[in-house]
């Protein structure tokens, strides 16, 4: 139904900026909730920040104050800037998303914390941070 692509991503020393896109094409119908994710070799996913009906744009605790995300409804893109970069920012960076539902009446909240419950992703970027 929607195809996601990542871009932005490269090499910068810690303390540096990198904005990251997340272009979506094909049909949807909202409301959705989307996402960044990232992941390590060899390590867990960790979700980063969300944005979804609300309003709300949540951020995890490991990029509280270093990253924002914030979309543009007309482009189709999501954004992720990313400021005072940390050599454990270091990994590959993946946008998400799935639609906004109900469970028992209200609806599932979109947080980082959640992140299982994304089903649409894209191939990510790579971001590195070393000095």
């Amino acid at each position: 139904q929607v195809q996601l692509r990542e871009s932005g991503g490269g090499s910068v020393q810690p303390g540096g900026s990198l904005r990251l896109s997340c272009a979506a094409s094909g049909s949807w119908t909202g409301p959705y909730c989307m996402g960044w994710v990232r992941q390590a070799p060899g390590k867990e996913r960790e979700g980063v920040a969300t944005i979804g009906i609300s309003g709300n744009t949540p951020v995890a605790d490991s990029v509280k104050g270093r990253f924002t995300i914030s979309k543009d409804v007309a482009k189709n893109t999501l954004y992720l800037q990313m400021n005072s970069l940390k050599p454990e920012d270091t990994a590959m960076y993946y946008c998400a998303l799935r639609r906004s539902r109900y469970v028992d009446g209200r609806f599932v909240p979109c947080d980082p914390s959640l992140i299982d419950d994304f089903d649409s992703w894209g191939q990510g970027t790579q971001v590195t941070v070393s000095s």
